[in-house]
């Protein structure tokens, strides 16, 4: 494939990547396609480090055999963002067809280097699911800015060039960090702007090279000219303006200054003829029947041909699902061009790349000086791993030289003493259950130097999941252990940071550098008491431990925030401090009572020796005691909810400051729940006691403190039930608010959320996806909208006041469907399966039910101008589906707003869930140890794993202050595995979603019944009936 006389070493040797003949981008999991017969000619191309390769291909090859060639040597699984370009014989720049025989487009074989760049330039970096393709995409980035083709002010440039530098030197350093900026040109007038950029590069300490590339793509990605290719033209009046073609539409550009802009959407047809380049649009209804058409005269035929097939290449790859098929060969005559786009979508790259779960290989980087000297292979990497904060693939550091090892960043997270055993990167050593580190990638969640769509992005939303449904996981940490780090590579993911990351999302769980654990897990087990009323101790303290970091995302994170910004009011810090600092004290001086007693419990102290320890009732009952006294504080947390609440609704800057907060790695969830963590709490101890007074006998000496506990606990809980209900709907009704555009008042007095989902509304075009959303008073549909945070606009609103419901699947012959006949109009919808068609239909009879008992008609939800301007469902269901694709799916999080809320969750897995839903969350919150294991992979990796808000968020250890990555729920399956699936081990349960399946291990028989039991809670939706308590309150 490559001349050794000509060159040594391979692009792929070079980038770190063994010798394959692995996966051809046009081809998923094919090898690359057989050359025809014939001479062989060598064609240079040179790669986006600068380097020169040479390939040998037939002479009757096609163009896709040489890119499939280039794409194989650099294992590169997602090629078909890039392309090969060249100068033809007449100084035109053009694209290598891939249909056409090589030679049959460059004449001069050996007089010709064809360019091998980025083609397709997606809104949103954390689509890009491999750490090589965002590596690939910040090196065209930089050639871009040293070009002048990015324009962009001083400031961005100089932040960019800053990442660049740290990604090639590393930290800062005064004579280095200005040696090289003398000696390598990143911009035309770099020497104006070099102390800023000096100042920016001070500010990356600790940021890795991968780190750097998603800062630096999360830069360029938001300039006007990110990806921009400019296509001289002129409008009818002769003025000169520039053509270009994005993800979106075609652009017109005055300058450099985009003045025009025509949604894939509105387009009907482009075409040309002669010099004359024609956008026929779609017509608007609202104005004239006629359609109308654009017209721009460039300079040749030529021009106007190649402007216009890239556009055809960037319309169907960001538009279709898949490769357009060929025409069919006419019999006389030819009309029109027979170019259509070769290659994978958009979506089948995505969808190929998280399905297949490729192995990451290890590559090097040609322009980075930071360990530079190491030798590369996948068996033995003395690299530092480089990954972004939104991806989340461990790869393999062992074997490591202890000089290069010492390099790597750490964290401390445990003993400094070297670790028992290293394997795949990963350092373990035993420790006592419960505080074991664990190991776990990198994904990302917001910025930041510390890093990680996504885990797995797990698998975005946020991860982010496709639109199809492929779930995504949200990353963001950095890998470390026993203050070694480890090689880690996105929510939701997460996520970049997710991702990101899955939201949506969004980055999978790989199953590259998974600790084997099982005999030394084995042995431990057997050592610890098997008392069940040890496991629910043992539970009681990893939950405390998960309570006590969620109470410190308030105490310490969001006040030190609310702390250093004058818009919010003081009445609302002293209320949060006043509240929130005592109840936090003494639960830290509570969990280590807990702690204490389970380290006697297990013998891992001498105090068993002087008394009876195995017990836990006596420290739950004078906690509980001690925690009556703070009733007071607890009541008033429902007063700080609204108070923050009204600060934000008054106060611009203060709402900013709330959402920018949520966008941090330590606010994994939103900021509402946390405020009312310490009364759901309170429900958390009812059901321990509640398990071990059913455990002990009448007789045991721990039942009586337990009894006494509970009936305190209890007493509590029924005391602030009504506000915790109440404020579990407000809470609620805030949170959709966020999700919602078009909407002015959603929460107000007496307002119930019951339900929200997805059905399929039928109209004139047939059934589309909706998004439902059922309170007390009316029915809102809406679909997933444009805004960077993918809210969902607002389609209308049925007020349930005189709505009667039918069924009506043999009236449409739509499965499941059923009709809804408000005052002023009918709909008809479908739900996807029968129990999901129940539960809304039970659920939407109880609310018109509560909605007559009002009396009234509800207020109008809508906003004014939505109510004057209705959207009619054929007028956005276009655009919604383009900005399905176009829209960023794999990074669980979006720019103002989380992209993997359980609103996008249910949007890309077809599901629904209820406030009874939620509210038996709540209950059902858990954290511990598990095992973790991939479809694919033969050994166990530890993590601290936390159940909550029906996702499961994972960590290094119980002592991380975020998760690294999250996996949404929803639409999930669990089950035991079978025989056939060769686990060989005790307690060990099976989580799957179409092809995305994980293998969980725990500890204990009581430790994998509640798992189980709690994350059936958020993966089956089985109708449930209201309680009588929540029926009341409506």
């Amino acid at each position: 494939m490559v001349e050794p006389a000509d060159r040594p070493s391979t692009a792929g040797q070079r980038l770190g990547a063994p010798e394959s003949f692995g996966v051809s981008t046009l081809e998923p999991g094919l090898r690359p396609p057989v050359q025809p017969p014939g001479r062989q000619v060598s064609i240079r191309v040179q790669m986006l480090d600068d380097t020169q390769e040479v390939f040998q291909i037939s002479q009757r090859s096609p163009g896709k055999v040489l890119f499939d060639l280039v794409c194989v040597h650099l294992n590169l699984s997602e090629g078909d963002y890039f392309g090969l370009e060249y100068q033809d014989q007449r100084k035109m720049t053009v694209w290598l067809d891939l249909l056409k025989p090589t030679l049959k487009q460059i004449r001069r074989p050996k007089n010709t280097i064809l360019r091998f760049v980025v083609k397709f330039f997606p809104p949103d970096h954390t689509q890009l699911l491999e750490e090589l393709t965002r590596y690939l995409f910040a090196l065209q980035i930089k050639h871009d800015l040293a070009c002048g083709h990015l324009i962009c002010n001083d400031t961005s440039a100089a932040l960019m060039v800053s990442h660049i530098i740290q990604s090639e030197i590393g930290d800062f350093d005064e004579t280095q960090s200005w040696q090289h900026l003398l000696h390598n040109k990143y911009l035309p007038d770099q020497d104006a702007i070099r102390d800023k950029i000096t100042d920016c590069h001070r500010k990356h300490v600790g940021q890795t090279p991968a780190e750097s590339d998603y800062q630096l793509l999360e830069i360029a990605r938001r300039l006007e000219m990110y990806g921009v290719r400019l296509h001289p033209a002129k409008d009818r009046e002769g003025t000169k303006l520039s053509l270009a073609v994005a993800h979106i539409g075609v652009l017109v550009f005055q300058g450099y200054t985009k003045i025009n802009a025509f949604n894939w959407s509105k387009v009907r047809k482009l075409s040309f003829k002669r010099k004359r380049f024609l956008i026929k649009l779609r017509a608007d209804p609202a104005q004239s029947a006629h359609h109308d058409t654009l017209e721009f005269a460039m300079a040749s035929r030529d021009c106007c041909k190649i402007f216009w097939k890239i556009c055809v290449e960037y319309h169907a790859f960001f538009r279709l699902f898949e490769e357009p098929k060929p025409k069919p060969k006419p019999i006389l005559f030819t009309r029109g061009s027979s170019f259509r786009f070769s290659g994978r979508t958009q979506k089948q790259i995505i969808d190929y790349v998280k399905d297949s779960e490729l192995k990451k290989v290890p590559f090097e980087r040609k322009h980075s000086k930071i360990l530079s000297n190491s030798s590369m292979s996948p068996q033995s990497s003395s690299f530092r791993l480089q990954m972004p904060k939104e991806s989340a693939m461990s790869v393999q550091v062992a074997d490591q030289p202890d000089s290069t090892r010492l390099g790597h960043r750490a964290e401390c997270n445990g003993s400094e003493e070297p670790p028992a055993t290293t394997t795949n990167g990963f350092h373990d050593k035993p420790a006592a259950p419960g505080s074991d580190p664990t190991q776990s990638r990198q994904i990302h969640h917001g910025t930041g130097s510390a890093p990680d769509p996504q885990f797995l992005n797990p698998e975005s939303p946020g991860s982010e999941d496709s639109p199809e449904g492929s779930p995504q996981v949200v990353v963001n940490g950095n890998g470390s252990v026993n203050g070694r780090g480890t090689g880690s590579i996105g929510v939701l993911g997460q996520s970049p940071e997710g991702r990101l990351l899955s939201p949506l999302t969004s980055p999978l769980l790989t199953d590259a550098g998974c600790v084997r654990h099982d005999d030394e897990d084995e042995a431990r087990r057997k050592k610890f008491p098997t008392d069940k009323a040890y496991f629910i101790a043992k539970e009681l303290l990893t939950t405390e431990r998960t309570y006590l970091k969620d109470l410190q995302v308030i105490t310490e994170s969001f006040q030190s925030v609310a702390g250093k910004d004058e818009a919010f009011p003081d009445s609302v810090k002293n209320a949060i401090s006043a509240s929130y600092d005592p109840v936090y004290k003494f639960h830290q001086g509570f969990l280590k009572e807990v702690e204490q007693r389970l380290a006697q419990w297990e013998g891992r102290s001498n105090a068993h020796i002087k008394g009876d320890y195995q017990r836990i009732g006596d420290v739950l009952l004078k906690n509980i005691q001690g925690l009556r006294q703070l009733t007071v504080h607890l009541q008033k947390h429902s007063e700080c909810l609204v108070e923050l609440e009204r600060a934000c609704r008054s106060n611009r800057k203060a709402e900013t400051a709330c959402r920018d907060f949520e966008q941090q790695r330590v606010c994994y969830l939103p900021l509402n729940i946390f405020l009312l963590r310490p009364l759901h709490r309170l429900l958390h101890y009812k059901l321990i006691l509640e398990r071990l007074c059913k455990h002990y006998p009448p007789t045991h000496d721990d039942f009586r403190d337990c009894r006494a506990a509970l009936a305190d606990i209890s007493e509590m809980v029924l005391q602030l039930q009504g506000a915790m209900m109440k404020m579990e709907n407000f809470q609620k009704l805030l949170e959709l608010k966020k999700d919602l555009t078009g909407i002015d008042n959603l929460a107000i007095p007496g307002r119930e959320f019951i339900r929200l989902g997805c059905l399929s509304k039928l109209s004139g075009k047939g059934l589309q996806q909706r998004m439902f959303f059922l309170f007390s008073d009316s029915l809102v549909y809406t679909s997933r909208g444009m805004t960077p945070s993918n809210q969902f606009k607002v389609h209308g609103q049925l007020p349930l006041y005189g709505m009667t419901i039918r069924e009506s699947e043999e009236e449409w012959g739509v499965p499941h469907s059923f009709t809804l006949f408000g005052q002023r109009q009918s709909v008809v919808v479908a739900a996807s399966c029968e129990s999901e068609m129940e539960r809304w239909v039970e659920d939407i009879r109880m609310a018109i039910d509560l909605a007559e008992q009002t009396s009234s008609p509800s207020t109008d939800l809508l906003s004014t101008s939505l109510s004057d301007n209705k959207l009619s469902d054929d007028g956005g269901a276009e655009l919604e589906s383009e900005e399905e694709l176009c829209g960023s799916r794999s990074s669980l999080e979006r720019q103002g707003h989380r992209g993997n809320t359980t609103v996008h969750v249910c949007w890309h897995r077809n599901t629904s869930v209820s406030m009874v839903d939620f509210s038996v969350a709540v209950e059902n919150q858990l954290s511990g140890n598990l095992l973790r294991k991939f479809k694919n992979s033969n050994g166990w990796q530890k993590l601290w794993v936390v159940f909550t808000n029906f996702s499961l968020f994972f960590y290094k250890s119980h002592q991380d202050d975020y998760p690294l990555a999250s996996l949404p729920l929803l639409g999930y399956s669990v089950t035991v595995p079978s025989e056939s699936e060769n686990i060989h081990k005790d307690y060990v349960f099976k989580l799957h979603f179409k092809s995305h399946v994980y293998y969980f291990r725990s500890e204990s028989e009581y430790a994998f019944e509640r798992w189980m039991e709690v994350i059936r809670s958020a993966t089956c939706s089985a109708s449930r009936s209201l309680p009588s308590t929540r029926k009341d309150l409506y």
